[in-house]
């Protein structure tokens, strides 16, 4: 099965609360009018658009009904598509890569939204390029965290920094930093905290490895990468609002897609955030992460 359809069959959740109500609604009211426009509101929020997008979507096509003199029902599906895609941006949004040497790419994220995992597929993905990959083990506070980038960095066949549980994170990612360097490594993935068990403040944490990495390498962290569960919806908007004060968010990698009923939260996170989805998870397999294309995303999420 191509990628496309993959991702077609991890919408499926988000489709049936999304698409096919849209679908019933047109059909059910014929005529374009104020009643149709609050249900469709209400639609988009059921699948978790967030409540501005929601009624940025439904001004939009109300906007284009007018304009066009759209008087069938049933062309609102096609409309609504158009602006789902204009809201997403029209061009894929790519990893910022260091054309000047190793590219170090930050990836934070609460507990439990497939951090760790994210990472072991994000590093099989570039290896399969032919770059050269380290892993920086910089989530000191649970020690399993650390124990499941080495499965992971082992199974995928790449390198591992790591120092014991409870070691400063900043030094290890110090110590990651020299250690991709010197081997001529072509991409640095340094993993963070999603909580701590100590008193110190977590966003403090993040913001110190990141000015470590700036002062050893100007520009570092080429990518800051938000990992967020999609099953969660509108949480991890408000996650993505914290992170992204604190740690100066540049990506996003939306996880557990084909979980989801929220999927609707794609369009809500580059809309009320203007940060872009950059990487999605769409199932358990390795190659299962890849570079978000907006186009078809709204392609699968609106086919037939």
């Amino acid at each position: 099965m191509g990628f496309f359809n993959r991702l077609k069959e991890s919408l499926t959740k988000t489709r049936k609360g999304f698409v096919e109500k849209i679908d019933n609604l047109v059909h059910r009211r014929r005529v374009i009018d104020e009643e149709l426009y609050d249900e469709l509101e209400e639609v988009l929020i059921q699948a978790d658009t967030g409540f501005n997008t929601a009624i940025e979507l439904v001004e939009r096509t109300r906007r284009t009904v007018k304009e066009r003199r759209v008087d069938d029902a049933g062309e609102l599906k096609l409309i609504l598509k158009e602006h789902v895609q204009d809201m997403l941006g029209a061009e894929q949004a790519p990893v910022n890569i260091n054309m000047y040497g190793p590219t170090v790419i930050m990836v934070v994220g609460v507990n439990g939204v497939g951090k760790t995992t994210t990472i072991g597929k994000l590093a099989h993905l570039y290896k399969s390029q032919g770059k050269k990959v380290l892993i920086g083990a910089a989530d000191t506070f649970r020690a399993a965290a650390i124990d499941q980038l080495e499965v992971w960095a082992e199974r995928v066949g790449v390198d591992l920094i790591k120092h014991q549980e409870g070691s400063d994170p900043a030094a290890v990612a110090y110590d990651s930093l020299q250690a991709a360097r010197a081997r001529g490594v072509d991409l640095l993935i340094i993993d963070t905290a999603g909580r701590l068990h100590t008193k110190i403040n977590l966003m403090e944490e993040l913001k110190k490895i990141g000015r470590v990495l700036s002062r050893e390498m100007p520009g570092a962290p080429h990518e800051v990468l938000l990992v967020l569960d999609a099953t969660t919806g509108q949480n991890a908007l408000s996650q993505a609002r914290l992170f992204g004060e604190a740690a100066g968010v540049t990506g996003i990698a939306l996880t557990k897609l084909d979980g989801s009923a929220k999927g609707g939260m794609v369009i809500a996170v580059k809309q009320d955030l203007n940060i872009p989805v950059k990487m999605i998870g769409i199932g358990e397999g390795l190659n299962d992460l890849r570079p978000f294309s907006p186009g078809e995303f709204a392609d699968a999420l609106f086919d037939d």
